[in-house]
């Protein structure tokens, strides 16, 4: 099933089973426990990213030919760092270029998303597909000038700035996605193939992402894992290729879909 988060026409937040013809029926019920079909036509006014994390768990060089174009060797664990809730965006909204804490070198990184639908602690591998929602598209958002030089040697500053998590369109039930390292996964910036790869190419797969993140550590439902980009990001590129005002970036997962946001710079006021 495809979950649709959206607002009404009165500023209500649903969630809706958007159907193979495009329609859009209202959920009943807690979406982490079966929710049912309605079968009623949804008042979309406006499609929203399909979860509001708990938590953002994001992990860093996950594919090996990523690693290899930034010259990093491969890690021994997996490598995790955070985004915060504020991070988040909706389909077809902008990337907001900062400009308060001014950033040249924002950079795009298609991911997919993990959706933990259930409390999830010290789970092994063999179970930890049982534990997962769903997965969607994000876009994992990153200032490389705030990650690398002016993050005081963490990556959270330059991951974390607003609107850097792009999230949907919508959230593909884990029934429909066996195997989720196994999906053609792409960045399309200005209708130019910038990353096409497939998730094959993680270093850790899904299942032992999740039983890393659980160990002795409890995972909520909602909480969303970024599982790592593949090679091709701007950064990366001689010359590097950054996210400039009036871009468009779209997030294509096999099986999943495609997101859109295009991209602007932050108003700051007082900024000439």
């Amino acid at each position: 099933m495809k979950i649709v988060r959206y607002q009404d026409a009165a500023g209500t937040v649903h969630y809706g089973r958007r159907h193979d013809d495009g329609r859009i029926t209202r959920l009943a019920g807690d979406v982490f426990a079966d929710p049912s079909d309605t079968g009623e036509t949804a008042d979309v006014a406006k499609v929203l990213a399909p979860i509001e994390p708990r938590d953002i768990l994001c992990i860093g060089l996950n594919y090996r030919r990523h690693a290899a174009e930034g010259n990093q060797p491969i890690p021994d664990f997996p490598v995790l760092f955070m985004k915060n809730s504020g991070t988040l965006q909706n389909p077809d909204d902008p990337i907001v270029l900062p400009r308060r804490l001014r950033s040249e070198a924002v950079d795009y990184e298609c991911e997919l998303a993990v959706v933990i639908g259930k409390a999830c602690h010290n789970v092994s591998k063999v179970e930890a597909l049982n534990y997962v929602l769903g997965y969607t598209c994000a876009n994992d958002v990153s200032a490389r000038d705030w990650q690398m030089k002016y993050g005081g040697t963490q990556w959270c500053r330059g991951k974390t700035f607003a609107t850097f998590c792009p999230l949907g369109p919508w959230l593909v039930t884990a029934d429909e996605i066996p195997n989720p390292n196994a999906l053609a996964i792409r960045t399309i910036l200005n209708g130019r193939t910038m990353q096409d790869w497939k998730t094959d190419d993680m270093i850790f797969d899904v299942p032992t992402l999740i039983e890393f993140l659980s160990g002795s550590t409890m995972l909520a439902p909602g909480t969303v894992i970024l599982t790592g980009t593949p090679h091709g990001v701007g950064g990366a590129r001689k010359p590097p290729v950054f996210l400039q005002p009036g871009d468009t970036v779209v997030i294509e997962i096999e099986g999943i879909g495609s997101l859109t946001n295009p991209v602007v710079e932050e108003a700051v006021a007082g900024a000439s």
